[in-house]
C-alpha cells in the first residue's frame, strides 16, 4: 500500500446532507475503504461543540482522522486519500492532467460551493432559526469562525430574493462551464473520471433537490454526465437515505450549511 497506514484508521466526522461531506464519502466509497462514520448531531449544532473545535477550528464538517492525523477541508481531504490510497486513482497522472483537475477544484471552491448554500439555506434549512430568539441565534453565530459572516448576513429570514438569484446565475455558469467541457470527454477533465467530477457532484444532486435541476434543461451533456455519476455503486454509497433534501428520513429543518 505505498507505505499507507491501514484504512480501518480512518474516521469521518461529518453528516449526512453536507454536499462537503458527501464529497468525502463519495471518495472513500470509489476507493473501497472501510472507515468509522462518525455523523454528528446537527439539531444540536455539534460542528461547535467544545471538542469538536479542537479537531476543526473553522466549525465546519468534514474532518478525517487518519490515524492520529486530522485533515480538515473537504477538497484537502479528497487529495489526501487519492494521495495515500493510489490504488484506485482519482487523479490524472501526468502533471498537466493534474493542473486541469486543479483548475476545476479551485472553480468548484470559489463558484458552486459557496452559491448552493443560499438557496438551500432559504429554501430548507432558516426553518430551523424561526422559533429561536435573537439573542441565542446571535451566540451560536458568534461561535462560528468561516461561516460567521455568512451567518449575519442570512440572519433568521435567510437572503434577499436578489442574493438568491444572485447564487443561482453563479450555479448556471457552472453548468454552462460544465457543459464546453464534457465536448472533450465523458468526464470533465477527458477520459478519466477524476476528483473534478465528484467535488461537482453534491451541487447538482442538491440543485436538483431543492428544484434547480432545469438548470440543465438545455444543457443535455451535463444531464448525460449526471446520469453516469448515479450509475456508480459510489453514489449510493455516499448518498444513503436520510443524506438528501426532501428524501425519505431526512431532517433539513434541523441542518445547516457548514461545507
Amino acid at each position: 500500500m505505498n507505505g499507507a497506514v491501514p484504512s480501518e484508521n480512518l474516521t469521518l466526522f461529518n453528516w449526512p446532507t453536507s454536499t462537503c461531506s458527501q464529497k468525502v464519502r463519495i471518495v472513500l466509497a470509489e476507493k473501497g475503504l472501510a472507515f468509522e462514520d462518525r455523523r454528528l448531531d446537527s439539531s444540536k449544532s455539534e460542528n461547535l461543540s467544545d471538542w469538536y473545535l479542537k479537531l476543526n477550528e473553522n466549525g465546519v464538517v468534514p474532518t478525517l482522522a487518519h490515524g492520529d492525523k486530522i485533515i480538515i477541508d473537504s477538497s484537502v481531504i479528497a487529495e489526501y486519500l487519492d494521495e495515500v490510497f493510489p490504488e484506485v486513482a482519482l487523479s490524472p497522472h501526468d502533471a498537466f492532467g493534474r493542473a486541469r483537475m486543479r483548475v476545476w477544484r479551485q472553480f468548484i471552491d470559489e463558484v458552486p460551493t459557496p452559491a448552493i448554500r443560499v438557496p438551500s439555506y432559504n429554501r430548507y434549512i432558516r426553518h430551523k432559526w424561526n422559533t429561536m430568539p435573537q439573542d441565542e441565534f446571535d451566540k451560536l453565530v458568534a461561535k462560528r469562525s468561516v461561516r460567521k459572516h455568512f451567518y449575519r448576513n442570512m440572519g433568521r429570514d435567510g437572503s434577499s430574493p436578489d442574493e438568491e438569484r444572485d447564487a443561482i446565475e453563479r450555479l448556471r455558469e457552472t453548468i454552462v462551464r460544465m457543459d464546453r467541457a464534457l465536448e472533450h470527454g465523458p468526464w470533465m477533465v477527458g477520459e478519466q473520471y477524476t476528483l473534478a467530477d465528484i467535488a461537482l457532484m453534491p451541487t447538482l444532486v442538491r440543485m436538483a433537490d431543492i428544484g434547480l435541476a432545469t438548470q440543465w434543461d438545455d444543457r443535455p451533456r451535463v444531464a448525460s454526465w449526471l446520469g453516469r455519476v448515479r450509475a456508480r455503486p459510489s453514489f449510493n454509497k455516499a448518498f444513503y437515505p436520510g443524506s438528501r433534501y426532501g428524501a425519505p428520513g431526512s431532517h433539513p429543518a434541523l441542518d445547516v450549511p457548514t461545507c
